[in-house]
């Protein structure tokens, strides 16, 4: 049987989309090329499905959620404060799986950022 290899991209509705890769480029530090190709280090990813009437992934009308894999989240969090984004005043740790963190980008999407164990 053939399977899924990993994740080959996350794509957005945007009323600016210029604006917004430059956000996650600028804020988050992700870095792309002209094509939006980013090659982030290796490591865990988790697909989890959770129930319809969650918070958990932001705004009601917040379909999924992007994690993204962190090194250090204070540190990560102070930078995206520093810029001026909105980010939740609350982290959350999780035994034998690592710290959370959230930050809301210029749209409205919730983003977790994961500082794995």
């Amino acid at each position: 049987m053939e399977h899924v290899l990993g994740i080959g991209g996350y794509f957005v509705r945007a009323r600016d989309p210029e604006a917004l890769t430059a956000w996650y480029r600028d804020v988050l530090g992700m870095e792309f090329d002209e094509y939006g190709q980013w090659n982030p280090a290796a490591g865990p990813t988790v697909f989890a499905a959770f129930p319809a009437d969650t918070d958990y992934l932001g705004s009601p009308s917040q379909q999924a959620m992007l994690n993204l894999r962190v090194r250090d989240l204070d540190a990560m969090l102070a930078q995206l404060r520093e810029k001026g984004a909105d980010v939740a005043d609350e982290t959350q740790e999780m035994d034998g799986v690592g710290r959370f963190g959230w930050v809301t980008d210029p749209e409205g999407r919730r983003i977790e950022l994961w500082q794995p164990a």
